[in-house]
């Protein structure tokens, strides 16, 4: 499989939210997955492997520009393809 070496690196920190400077698109076109603690997460909005925290939203509760709250998850943070 040829298609593993065409793949761009994961950095360190990432966001889903376009306004972030953190956002890159062109690892979004491909499947990620987010392990904390050992335990796979797919709500996690953003992550930073060094610092070892991930942003989850906060149930259905919404700041007052209408975003999810986020909280902060701290623990071991790995970031693969799937």
């Amino acid at each position: 499989m040829n298609e593993t070496t065409n793949l761009p690196p994961l950095p360190n920190r990432l966001s889903t939210d376009p306004r972030s400077p953190h956002h890159v698109a062109a690892i979004f076109e491909h499947a990620i997955g987010i392990r904390l603690n050992d335990k796979e997460r797919s709500d996690v909005e953003e992550y930073c492997i060094s610092e070892g925290w991930v942003t989850v939203p906060a149930g259905k509760t919404l700041d007052r520009k209408g975003h999810p709250l986020m909280i902060k998850l701290k623990g071991k943070v790995e970031a693969f393809y799937k």
